[in-house]
């Protein structure tokens, strides 16, 4: 499949027909009828535009793609409830992992790679302001991709919420915290949350998660990669529950 379609009536055929569409580009200023079709569409989908200069759009493709080019998901994502009750409904200890704005594709490829080999049941990402799913996070996931169901969230507070009322216990990931990691008890339906590269967790998220917690650093760096953090805090899941 191709990563990348252009064109109004060619991208609005791909939204109806389900595929996953990344991110859609329009050219600024970009107006009449089939447009408006298209933003239509666009809006009852649940999905949202980026207006670029044509020059953007010239950069993507060489191809006529009248001020319209989207990127599509080399993969399939999941119905975010449809996927908390299929794994609820078949493992008595869940393991969700959350991403609150994980932005670099390699680290997202990374992310699910290790999510793979340490057994996470689902993947949990926000609609909006996530990494999008590449060929280049599939090649750095080593395929992973194509085995961990992830599912986008219309809202990732709203996810959370979601998961609490269905008794998985949310832990967040911050240099912020008081207690270590490895004082959480992982043997519960759990899900752990990993913040964006730069600002972390936002302060919003981390008011409703049930706890938060950080690793010991001993250098003088202040953090870890957060596709490295992320990896510490699965492993450590999965040592609690083989032990």
């Amino acid at each position: 499949m191709s990563s990348q379609i252009y064109g109004i009536r060619a991208v609005m055929e791909a939204i109806n027909a389900g595929q996953p569409i990344n991110k859609i580009f329009v050219q600024k200023g970009l107006k009449g009828e089939l447009y408006k079709e298209l933003e239509s569409t666009v809006r009852k989908n649940g999905l949202s535009l980026s207006y670029v200069p044509v020059e953007k759009l010239n950069r993507l493709t060489r191809n006529n793609h009248q001020g319209v080019v989207a990127q599509i998901s080399p993969v399939q994502f999941h119905q975010f409830e449809e996927l908390v009750e299929q794994v609820l409904s078949k493992e008595q200890l869940p393991l969700f992992l959350m991403l609150d704005g994980v932005s670099d594709v390699r680290n997202f490829g990374a992310i699910i790679r290790t999510a793979e080999c340490s057994g996470v049941h689902g993947i949990i990402i926000p609609k909006n302001g996530a990494a999008p799913i590449t060929d280049d996070t599939v090649k750095t996931s080593a395929g992973a991709a194509f085995n961990v169901p992830i599912a986008k969230a219309d809202h990732l507070k709203d996810a959370i919420f979601y998961l609490q009322s269905s008794g998985i216990v949310v832990t967040g990931a911050t240099e912020k915290a008081d207690d270590e990691i490895y004082g959480v008890d992982f043997n519960r339906p759990t899900a752990i949350i990993m913040g964006s590269e730069e600002k972390g967790i936002s302060p919003s998220t981390l008011n409703i998660i049930d706890h938060q917690a950080k690793l010991p650093l001993m250098g003088k760096i202040g953090s870890l990669n957060v596709s490295v953090a992320c990896g510490v805090f699965l492993y450590e899941v999965v040592r609690q529950r083989r032990g």
